[in-house]
């Protein structure tokens, strides 16, 4: 698989994913309480921190072109409606040239009904990595098969 390398910064998200804004609706956050969905449908996420990497890929946007996984109408929480969630292949790369596998976690923006990320913002599902904080720059790898990085024209 040939990946393309985009730099990013880590930036703070909703807090939602982690279960950190300790939303009584998603005890544990989201994902947590998404994991055992996704592993009926045949994605076991258990190796991966139950929390989301945001990495702003600013000036920069992606293009979705072809998931590797793709759910349809996931009803995962009680009172929140049916979501599709795509994930695509990624490495994380960080300062000391380490790489981490991940997914790129995307719940569909047209089924999501809040907490929206902008279009340079990924939402990266790795296992934990220690000292990773706000504003650290690291290098995201993508697959241009299934993520094309773009450039925005602003």
């Amino acid at each position: 698989m040939q990946f393309k390398t985009v730099v990013g910064t880590v930036v703070r998200g909703h807090g939602v994913a982690s279960g950190q804004n300790r939303n009584p609706r998603f005890p544990g956050g989201t994902i947590q309480m998404q994991k055992p969905v996704f592993a009926e449908r045949g994605l076991c996420l258990d190796a991966y921190f139950p929390g989301t990497i945001n990495v702003s890929t600013h000036p920069h946007r992606y293009i979705v072109k072809q998931a590797k996984h793709t759910f349809r109408q996931v009803k995962w929480a009680v009172d929140a409606p049916p979501e599709d969630f795509s994930f695509f292949d990624c490495r994380v790369v960080l300062r000391t040239g380490q790489r981490v596998n991940g997914l790129i976690y995307y719940p569909h923006p047209e089924t999501k009904p809040e907490h929206f990320q902008d279009s340079a913002t990924l939402e990266v599902l790795t296992e934990f990595i220690d000292d990773l904080s706000h504003s650290m720059t690291l290098g995201l790898e993508l697959n241009p098969s299934q993520l094309l990085i773009m450039s925005n024209p602003d």
